[in-house]
Formats: C-alpha cells, structure tokens, sequence
C-alpha cells in the first residue's frame, strides 16, 4: 500500500495560501506566487512533479478547494481518484480525466477509501491547508512535501497552525533545490 501524503507550496514565513481567498482568487491575495515554480520553473522543478504526479494514485483535497478551484481546473486536478473532504452528502461529478467523489463521514474513512482507489500507489493530500492540518492533526500523514518558495507573504492561511500541543517527530528524507523553490520531504515518525 502506498503512503499518505500531503504536498503543499509554502511562502518563507509559512503561508499556504493568501488572504482573502475567494473563487476569482483561488489562492488568496499573492497567493498565485507560490505556484509559479509548477508553470515557470526549471528542469528540476519539471522533475519533482513529474515524481509526485508519477506516484499519485487518488488525491484528496478540502470542499473549499474543490469550489474554488474547480472552475479553474475544469476537470480532476490530476487523471486520478480524486476525494473531497465535506459535511455536504453529494452525489460523486465525473469529469473527463476522473471523478470526484464527496466524503461526508469523516477523515479516518476518508484516507481508506483514497487509499483503496490508490491501491500501491500514494494518497496525495493537496489543499487547502485547513484540510492538510486536520490530516497531520489526526495522524493520518505518512510523508510532508513541503516547496518552500522564497517569498513572505506576510498574511494568509499557514500550513501548520492549528496542530494542537502534541509533538511530531519528523525525518527529512530529501531536500533539493532549485532556483525558483526548495523540495523539502519529511517521514511522519510514529
């Protein structure tokens, strides 16, 4: 079975999105920059998404990503599974590459139906990070992939707050760097 894992762009002072998110600005004020590196970076930004898209065998993202970014996407994120995490019972929408299927009854059910449709290949939690605290929160986090982009935001939504007072213990794994953003990936210690 592949790992859970949650990929997120962060600003230097650790905003995953900015201010102000709304559907005509799906990454909130400024928020676009930490995206730049997917669309305008080198070679060795090239190859770590080919790596993630490579192993991604069903994505899960939150009801708020989902309406914002929908309309941009017009289609599944990626030609996977894709599970939206809500409180709103829905019928699945398919979509040219996929289909996404929304998950009322919780996070836990949530990862074992991505993980199902995944079979050997990983669980990628991708946005927001309201949604991507609440799976570090739980424990239901094998990896982080953190591109640290060099800009500071100063305002906005930060990956990691939120996570309570509990400690966790995290691995670095790799590090590589490229100009336009630093690929940062840590192992969940249990």
């Amino acid at each position: 079975m592949g790992r859970t894992v949650l990929s997120m762009s962060v600003s230097l002072d650790g905003f995953a999105a900015g201010p102000d998110v709304t559907a005509e600005q799906p990454m909130g004020k400024g928020g676009e920059r930490l995206h730049e590196w997917l669309f305008h970076g080198g070679e060795v930004d090239a190859a770590q998404a080919r790596e993630r898209y490579a192993t991604t065998g069903a994505v899960v993202i939150g009801k708020r990503t989902f309406d914002v970014g929908v309309g941009l996407w017009q289609d599944v994120p990626f030609p996977v599974p894709c599970f939206v995490v809500t409180r709103e019972p829905r019928e699945p929408l398919t979509m040219n590459s996929g289909t996404f299927t929304f998950v009322s009854d919780g996070l836990h059910s949530t990862v074992s139906r991505a993980r199902q449709a995944a079979g050997d290949r990983s669980v990628l939690i991708m946005g927001g990070p309201t949604t991507g605290q609440r799976f570090v929160k739980a424990g239901l986090v094998d990896e982080i992939v953190v591109q640290l982009v060099p800009v500071l935001l100063g305002a906005g939504v930060r990956l990691f707050d939120n996570l309570g007072t509990d400690h966790i213990e995290l691995e670095r794994t790799a590090a590589v760097e490229s100009p336009n953003v630093t690929h940062l990936t840590f192992s969940v210690l249990t």
